[in-house]
């Protein structure tokens, strides 16, 4: 594999960066996940972390050097996610269970394979144009669909962040999957928050990453949608991936994992509480006591073999 990525995650307007990104490869195939929390206080982000944390620590187990069935990875792991939250939020008796939004997407083989739940969205994006793109499930969706609503009423409609399916919820999530996708070379594919997407447009978005640098174009297309946001912006987050047949960028930006052995991943994730990307007002003690339960709850779901 070829590829380049690039991650980056913003607090916006926000007192606290509830998002959480991470990206993980072996020789023969690349995870990438998004989660944006909710709940409010600091329990959305511990229910984004441990959602992104459970997903890379299952591929870390189970790509030596391939996934046996990334569709079924994907199921299992937003599954397991799931119930850590709810087992979070019966240990510590909280009268609502904090959620999370989930977007994750597999490559293998040059194919693509993505699962979501809620309205963070992944885009693949060839040619300058998006070729495909998850549905957010969200009221503001269903009433576009069912044509109540024009798309510019749906900007400024007062249920736009209402979403009927996450991890965490009282009901299992409604976890949505792709069809096994192609990419061709130069293909682009974008996952990100509300806070991206909501800002600029999708043709925007799409525009700004064709034939570009990720490493630059992607940072100024998260500072162009901040500032578009204003003060009271949401948190906004962004993991994006070229496909590479050859190299196109510099060498230094772009990963080949072709002299990588078959047992090894290599993770991108930040821990939880130390990236000040993710601001949060949680205390150096509360940090250190959600880091031994995530880890707790991630051993659980993902058992040593």
């Amino acid at each position: 594999m070829r590829f380049t990525i690039y991650q980056d995650s913003r607090q916006g307007g926000r007192a606290n960066n509830e998002d959480r990104t991470t990206y993980c490869y072996s020789r023969d195939a690349l995870l990438m996940v998004i989660a944006d929390g909710m709940g409010g206080h600091h329990h959305g982000e511990i229910a984004a972390q441990l959602a992104v944390q459970t997903l890379a620590d299952a591929f870390q187990r189970a790509a030596k050097p391939r996934l046996d069935d990334p569709f079924r990875f994907l199921q299992k792991g937003m599954s397991n996610a799931h119930h850590a939250i709810l087992d979070y939020t019966a240990r510590h008796r909280l009268p609502d269970s904090p959620r999370t939004t989930c977007v994750a997407c597999v490559i293998q083989d040059s194919i693509a394979y993505w699962a979501h739940a809620g309205d963070s969205r992944l885009l693949l994006i060839r040619d300058g144009r998006v070729v495909a793109q998850t549905r957010d499930h969200s009221r503001i969706r269903l009433l576009l669909d069912q044509g109540v609503i024009t798309e510019a009423q749906a900007a400024r409609h007062p249920d736009r962040n209402k979403i009927y399916s996450c991890l965490g919820g009282p009901t299992a999530p409604e976890i949505e999957f792709s069809r096994k996708t192609p990419l061709e070379h130069g293909d682009v594919v974008l996952l990100c928050t509300d806070g991206l997407w909501g800002s600029v447009p999708v043709e925007k978005l799409a525009a700004s990453l064709h034939g570009s640098n990720l490493l630059q174009s992607t940072p100024a297309l998260m500072a162009q949608a901040e500032a578009r946001a204003g003060a009271h912006g949401d948190n906004l987050s962004a993991v994006v991936v070229r496909w590479e047949d050859h190299y196109i960028e510099a060498p230094s930006s772009v990963i080949s994992t072709q002299t990588m052995p078959l047992d090894e991943v290599t993770t991108k994730l930040d821990e939880f509480g130390r990236n000040p990307s993710y601001k949060s007002d949680l205390s150096e003690d509360e940090i250190e006591a959600a880091i031994e339960e995530i880890r707790a709850a991630i051993d659980k779901y993902n058992p040593q073999k």
